[in-house]
């Protein structure tokens, strides 16, 4: 098995339960778990591809993964994240199944790995999945021969809202190398914190992460193995005023509620941590405002930050998922 120290894995050929006979063998299935150690031109590469796909008009050239088909396994709630998935693959010609929890086998006692093995059998070519569980798109790889890709774990990974949030830096910023980024709020229970630290410290930034202790405790200082031993490449705060100056972007996280995150806050969480109209006037000129969403206006941001004309990037991260999940899921598919 091949892998990039990363969530990348490119595993040796398996015969796909609906292949014919005489079908030739597969290519090796690439499956996308987590940006954790995944090499920088790996990044650069996939963020090149999304970059094409957001500057690509309509054409007449034939999709292509026509024929192909892609399940969407979502037993979280999502609107962005599954949307994007799905007009991403419709974009490239690829039919598209929606499975939720609630109607599905699951509530009847069925475990995920067998969900996905059925789904499987119907000719799946790729599964994209979001699960409450961390680990659950690492296990559906090893139960299928289908490419998986994660779309959320737990607390564990989001690689690609990482690499959406890595190209609306880019293309705002150019370079990511040498900047210096925020990451505020609720880190101990955010998935898109890990993969966006995993991301951002692979392609040479600075990456500081602001919150109370209850939900920014030192030890994400480890978080990451520091490239060439670069010191300094994660940090943490608990004192949101004194960075603002010093940053080149912010990305503003909501309270996660459902994971049980309201118990290690306090009632001036606002005051302390918001994002307010005050805060960006102490912002660096072309400092850049980001939120992965979904939005709590008046918790951790503000309306006049969260739609301010010349900073926010909140509504260009959006657009910029669906091209990237074009990339991923070509990167994908389009060989196999």
């Amino acid at each position: 098995m091949k892998t990039s120290r990363s969530g990348t894995v490119d595993h040796p050929p398996r015969e796909h339960r609906t292949s014919a006979p005489d079908a030739p063998p597969r290519a090796p299935k690439r499956d996308l778990l987590d940006l954790a150690g995944m090499d920088p031109a790996e990044i650069t590469a996939l963020l090149d591809a999304a970059a094409r796909h957001a500057a690509a008009a309509t054409g007449d050239d034939p999709p292509p993964l026509a024929g192909r088909v892609v399940a969407n396994l979502f037993f979280e709630d999502s609107t962005r994240t599954r949307c994007s998935f799905s007009i991403a693959a419709q974009r490239l010609g690829a039919a598209v199944v929606d499975l939720f929890e609630e109607g599905s086998s699951i509530r009847k006692g069925e475990t995920l790995a067998d969900t996905a093995r059925s789904i499987e059998a119907m000719g799946v070519d790729a599964i994209v999945v979001r699960h409450a569980a961390s680990g659950a798109a690492h296990l559906l790889a090893r139960a299928v021969a289908c490419g998986v890709i994660n779309a959320g774990d737990g607390r564990h990974a989001h690689p690609t809202q990482a690499l959406l949030d890595l190209l609306a830096l880019r293309e705002r910023l150019g370079a990511i190398s040498g900047r210096r980024v925020a990451i505020v709020g609720d880190i101990g229970n955010s998935r898109v914190a890990r993969s966006a630290v995993h991301g951002l410290v692979a392609m040479g930034a600075e990456v500081i992460l602001i919150g109370p202790p209850t939900l920014v405790p030192r030890s994400f200082e480890s978080l990451v193995d520091r490239p060439g031993g670069r010191p300094g490449a994660v940090g943490v705060a608990h004192a949101l005023d004194p960075e603002l100056p010093t940053l080149d972007a912010i990305m503003m996280l909501r309270v996660q509620l459902e994971r049980q995150a309201g118990s290690a806050i306090s009632n001036d969480f606002h005051q302390l941590y918001g994002l307010t109209a005050e805060r960006m006037r102490k912002l660096p000129g072309h400092a850049i405002v980001m939120h992965p969403g979904p939005i709590n206006r008046g918790v951790e941001i503000d309306s006049e930050a969260a739609d301010h004309p010349g900073r926010s990037v909140i509504l260009r991260q959006v657009a910029l998922g669906v091209a990237v999940r074009m990339a991923v899921l070509e990167w994908a598919l389009r060989d196999a």
